[in-house]
């Protein structure tokens, strides 16, 4: 795919139960806000909410498939969480292109991840390196 400034790409997924249990599975992450209903409720929160890899990990999907696309990794990611994902929330990530390496196969991405609502949940900017296949 012929990349340029301006281009964006963007990806949608809705978080479950499952995919809370299944991350922890993966990660080790039992921490109580994602799991424990009443220690939720007792938090700013007021119910449970999804781990923030869940979030981060919609945008690894959206750079390695969709934008750069494959053979995609992060170089580095600069991003802020502002809002909580709840375990039912539908997220969207986007992102844009900013910037191209003129010699290497280097792209610079605003991205952000907004939930159903509208509500930005996380926002920042990411460089990202794109392997190609010899």
């Amino acid at each position: 795919m012929k990349l340029s400034v301006g281009q964006k790409a963007s990806r949608t997924v809705t978080l479950t139960s499952k995919h809370v249990e299944s991350f922890a599975e993966l990660s080790g992450d039992h921490n109580p806000l994602h799991f424990d209903k009443e220690f939720a409720a007792k938090t700013k929160f007021g119910k449970l909410v999804v781990q923030g890899g869940l979030t981060t990990g919609l945008l690894h999907a959206l750079v390695a498939e969709d934008m750069p696309g494959p053979g995609t990794v992060f170089l580095s990611q600069n991003w802020k969480f502002t809002a909580p994902v709840f375990i039912g929330d539908t997220i969207t990530a986007t992102a844009e292109l900013l910037s191209l390496h003129a010699e290497k196969p280097v792209t610079q991405l605003a991205v952000i991840v907004k939930r159903q609502d509208g509500e930005v949940v996380l926002e920042g900017e990411a460089w990202c390196y794109t392997f190609r296949a010899k």
